[in-house]
């Protein structure tokens, strides 16, 4: 037998073990192939104005919609206005931010299922589903951040340092929050719908949470001292950076002065919110590995 011959290995020999193509996959093996992640972002964005007439303006037409009911309900209607300086800008920014949340955690929820034949048929990470989403929603976002800030130029708002740190810290903390729920609740969708269903009806109460239709000066006011348990809310967190980031530029001195306008340390608050929704996500991805190979025989 020659030493070539004698090299070459056994069928249980020398072979890495087989695993399944969507092994080791994860968050960080999504951005590592960024170029298919923008491929599927395209995708969903095309998917989404198909054969409609206005294409990206529905993006906008949603949000404005929305935001012209609450004006007139809460604040002509129910004459919130006269309590909250500048409510227009409180309310728009508050409403993008939930408008952000609940898009990421809808659609993502949903993301696994309506790709149902790139998950049966593609090696890819499973994980990129939830993340194209919610890249989608910020695709919207970005848009709507632009209206706002010439809105609230026109109220006299002008950029700050802490206030760019706001809004940084805003994003980042829903995006990292809607893709943690979008990732536990998409695998969870697969074997019971019903989890589509309960995350459409927390989605409807996330607006009443958050200091949107009402000031964090009222919290403040009613709860006192307990209003520090309304900042365990990572969203309602990030609705104050973002309102602190657009609508308290454009107060006058005294209104800034108002006691409990704002939370005390708020930059402080949304880095530790930002850290929770970390370690959110970091269970959320164990709960996905948990339950993503058993997907592709359910779907």
């Amino acid at each position: 037998m020659t030493e070539a011959a004698e090299k070459v290995p056994t069928a249980d020999e020398d072979l890495p073990p087989l695993r399944p193509p969507s092994a080791d996959n994860g968050l960080f093996a999504v951005f590592h192939r960024r170029y298919l992640l923008k491929l599927l972002v395209q995708r969903e964005i095309s998917a989404r104005y198909q054969g409609s007439f206005l294409g990206l303006l529905w993006s906008y037409i949603n949000p404005l919609s929305q935001f012209f009911i609450y004006w007139f309900v809460i604040g002509v209607i129910l004459g919130q206005h006269r309590g909250v300086p500048n409510f227009p800008i409180h309310l728009f920014a508050a409403l993008i931010i939930v408008h952000f949340f609940n898009e990421t955690f809808g659609a993502g929820t949903r993301s696994i299922v309506r790709n149902r034949a790139l998950v049966v048929k593609m090696a890819m990470p499973r994980e990129m589903f939830p993340v194209a989403t919610m890249l989608v929603s910020l695709y919207h976002v970005i848009p709507q951040i632009v209206i706002l800030g010439i809105a609230s130029a026109l109220y006299g708002w002008r950029p700050d340092a802490e206030g760019l740190i706001a809004l940084v810290l805003a994003l980042a903390i829903i995006g990292t929050l809607g893709i943690a729920g979008a990732l536990m609740f998409s695998a969870a969708n697969v074997f019971f719908s019903d989890f589509g269903n309960a995350v459409s009806i927390f989605n409807n109460l996330v607006r009443f949470g958050v200091t949107m239709m009402y000031p964090y000066s009222m919290v403040h006011e009613k709860f006192g001292s307990a209003a520090q348990y309304f900042l365990l809310n990572p969203i309602a967190d990030a609705v104050l950076l973002f309102q602190r980031a657009f609508w308290t530029g454009t107060l006058t001195p005294k209104e800034q002065a108002k006691d409990g306008i704002m939370p005390d340390n708020l930059l402080l608050v949304g880095g530790l919110a930002l850290l929770a929704s970390i370690a959110l996500l970091a269970v959320a991805q164990l709960v996905f590995s948990r339950l993503e190979n058993k997907i592709p025989e359910r779907l």
